[in-house]
């Protein structure tokens, strides 16, 4: 069975985009949480988001001249990896990804049955929406530091209790916090 996880970098006061929406080029990774996150995205089983967040990572379709050898590697794992997209208003997504339409709880809880390991959800608005329906079972926060002072916080509503499951430490400007649902 499959675990779903919210992964997410933030601001130290919980934001994952700033008040205008977007995230500011300061939040963009050194070289040693880069190559951490492209570890990351390696052991998925695949990718669940909506149609905002589809659109920011839709970025990594296409190489860019400008990227270095960490940016290739992030590209090229990230591609491989089954991209599941729920959205009422996408016609159609690119390569690797599925448009989901139908109910995204009933969804992601076949996913779960279906695959093994890690299957992320990103954007807080529809990890709201799983969170609310108790769907997530990690959640991983990366504060970065940096603080935004509004925007779009990483927790869209409440929720239970969740208990701590490890801390560390990633290059010298970020720390990543595990809790369990």
């Amino acid at each position: 069975m499959g675990k779903l996880v919210f992964s997410m970098m933030q601001s130290l006061d919980g934001y994952v985009a700033g008040i205008d929406g977007g995230v500011p080029q300061v939040m963009r990774p050194g070289d040693q949480l880069s190559r951490h996150m492209n570890d990351q995205v390696r052991r998925w089983a695949g990718h669940i988001c909506g149609r905002r967040m589809y659109e920011v990572m839709s970025y990594w379709d296409e190489d860019q001249p400008d990227w270095g050898a960490e940016e290739r590697d992030f590209a090229a794992v990230w591609r491989s990896k089954p991209k599941w997209v729920v959205s009422r208003t996408l016609k159609s997504v690119g390569p690797n990804a599925t448009l989901v339409r139908e109910d995204a709880g009933v969804f992601v809880r076949a996913l779960k049955a279906k695959f093994d390991g890690e299957i992320t959800i990103s954007g807080p608005a529809l990890a709201g929406s799983a969170t609310a329906l108790g769907l997530i079972d990690e959640y991983h926060l990366y504060f970065r530091p940096f603080v935004f002072g509004g925007g779009k916080p990483y927790f869209a509503g409440p929720r239970p209790p969740l208990f701590l499951v490890s801390a560390d430490t990633i290059g010298g400007d970020a720390v990543r916090v595990i809790y369990a649902a």
